[in-house]
């Protein structure tokens, strides 16, 4: 198995890595799992949110979510919610690191946690949360020219968003923005 794209990026990922967060209590708190798949071409899952939800509902997005009071670091909290969602056990994935916090517009300083998960998995999705479950290449999403930029108006103001088409997908807002500083990273890396 060919493995220099996927370990060219963890290389570069762990010369930048951030040392965990700890957790305050003073805003609200969130945490995602960029989960990157170990297999020939390394890819990252992606859910597509159900629809039924009352917030950001079919949206595409992380496994994640708010921290828990039992939670004891970010990492715990994107375990924890990843599992909950897909069925992902902690135990299969091994941590990488993170990248800075992001502010959500609904409210949370989301942390993204970096996890590599072997190839084979096979994953539980909750129906409640979750309609379905993709995988977008990691070239695909390291390529910075594969983000696109859009103004949308909200309360009055408008906001520069950020898109990526892949599939029938449209990945945007902060899932496409935590995407795109994962590329930006890895760019400057270099």
């Amino acid at each position: 198995m060919n493995n220099d794209i996927l370990n060219h990026f963890i290389r570069r990922f762990q010369l930048l890595s951030l040392p965990e967060t700890p957790l305050g209590r003073q805003i609200k708190q969130a945490a995602v799992l960029i989960p990157i798949i170990r297999k020939e071409q390394p890819s990252i899952l992606l859910t597509r949110r159900s629809r039924t939800l009352r917030h950001h509902p079919g949206q595409v997005a992380f496994p994640g979510g708010a921290v828990d009071i039992s939670d004891v670091s970010l990492s715990a909290t994107a375990l924890r919610e990843a599992c909950e969602e897909i069925g992902l056990e902690p135990k299969n994935v091994d941590v990488l690191g993170q990248l800075p916090s992001q502010d959500s517009i609904s409210g949370y300083r989301v942390t993204p946690i970096i996890g590599l998960l072997p190839d084979g998995l096979h994953f539980r999705q909750n129906r409640d949360e979750v309609d379905a479950l993709f995988e977008v290449p990691l070239t695909h999403i390291l390529r910075i020219q594969n983000y696109r930029t859009i103004n949308v108006f909200r309360r009055g103001q408008g906001h520069d968003i950020y898109v990526m088409p892949y599939k029938g997908h449209l990945i945007w807002g902060l899932t496409a923005a935590i995407l795109r500083q994962l590329a930006i990273q890895e760019t400057f890396s270099r």
